[in-house]
């Protein structure tokens, strides 16, 4: 058997969802052929460079731009040339498609089940098409061409019955929540990691993400890193800053300024995140999919800071709905709410708790349970 997953990098969690899933096939399908493709870089690499760079300038510089485009592509003209454009790119994917002959194609992002689906209703190919939503809230661009897409995805009840009301079948449809690394399912020793720190087991651990390469509301996360160590309290700071190089020098800049040495480590890159979220009692984060899953498979509380207008203020909206996250606003002040927050030690056990209403830790092994019995 020979299955596609297609995924495009618009963003991280949609290209790590697709990971996670060819990872699980892998380990344990021994008979079949699995392979990751970016659909959009395959089918026109110079569009695909631009866009994604377009992408992430809007998301770092002009994230209003990008919250307009996302809510404009929900319908209207926009969406009909976003559509209209797939349409022409998927005579491209045509060839790879005849190439590779895939029984099952997976797709985690939108146009890679737009274009296939437009084949498919064009009789071109006769693969099944399974589409995983990487996002806690729908988005019409995911439902183009759903008749003729054999299974949908979803992080949650709500997403579902949004898909039921326009017209696709429950049957298509799984709360299988978003594919995450089953290293999440991992018990750790966590006395052992807090040691390796030189932690206490007595304070409370925040892990805090930065934003990543692209620094995404620098300004604004510098001043809530600030706050933590403004607070009179006894915490301990996990501060993960990816690849920003500049990132971790100002980190260091304030931590200096605070005397925090003892109590604050600063990483770059890290492989080690599950460890890390294990020994967290709180994560401070922006809300994109697979973070946000990440967060729930492992239990915590989250600070959400500086969504992307669009489907991460959807996300932060629907985290704050369910008691699972505070979504620190532009105009809060972030000392008054993290104060609040790390006293209330009541509030911060019910969010706990009430994060094993939507974590989904198995996401991935079902999902591919679900396609390869299926199959």
């Amino acid at each position: 058997m020979k299955v596609l997953i297609f995924y495009a990098s618009y963003g991280g969690g949609h290209l790590n969802a697709a990971k996670s899933i060819e990872n699980n096939i892998k380990n344990n399908y021994k008979n079949i052929d699995t392979e990751l493709i970016d659909c959009m870089k395959y089918v026109n690499k110079p569009i695909e460079k631009i866009t994604t760079a377009a992408y992430r300038g809007m998301a770092k510089k002009a994230p209003w731009a990008w919250g307009r485009i996302y809510s404009d592509s929900q319908k209207g003209p926009l969406a009909h040339l976003s559509s209209r454009s797939n349409k022409i790119f998927a005579i491209k994917l045509l060839k790879l498609l005849r190439e590779k002959k895939p029984d099952l194609i997976i797709s985690t992002h939108p146009f890679g089940s737009q274009m296939c689906s437009y084949l498919k209703r064009k009789g071109k190919i006769n693969s099944k098409i399974a589409t995983i939503m990487t996002d806690f809230a729908p988005h019409d661009q995911w439902l183009v061409g759903h008749d003729f897409t054999n299974y949908f995805f979803v992080a949650n009840d709500k997403m579902k019955q949004y898909l039921i009301n326009k017209g696709i079948s429950e049957h298509k449809v799984y709360v299988s929540g978003i594919p995450i690394s089953e290293r999440f399912l991992e018990n750790f020793d966590k006395n052992e990691i807090l040691k390796s720190l030189n932690f206490s087991e007595k304070k409370q651990t925040i892990l805090f993400f930065a934003g990543g390469e692209f620094g995404l509301g620098k300004t604004r996360t510098l001043q809530v890193f600030e706050s933590f160590l403004k607070i009179n309290k006894p915490i301990q700071i996990l501060a993960i800053s990816g690849r920003n190089k500049k990132m971790i020098t100002t980190f260091k800049e304030i931590v200096e300024k605070y005397n925090a040495d003892e109590y604050v480590h600063i990483f770059g890159f890290t492989d080690k995140i599950p460890e890390l979220m294990s020994i967290s009692d709180l994560v401070v984060t922006k809300p994109g999919g697979l973070t946000t899953s990440e967060s729930l498979a492992s239990n915590l509380p989250m600070l959400i800071i500086n969504p992307i207008p669009g489907q991460e203020e959807e996300n932060a909206e629907f985290l704050e709905s369910k008691g699972i996250g505070v979504w620190l606003r532009k105009n809060d002040d972030p000392i008054q709410i993290i104060d609040d927050l790390l006293n209330n030690s009541e509030k911060l056990k019910q969010m706990k708790q009430n994060t094993s209403i939507l974590a989904k830790p198995n996401s991935t092994k079902n999902i591919c349970n679900i396609l390869l019995n299926m199959l």
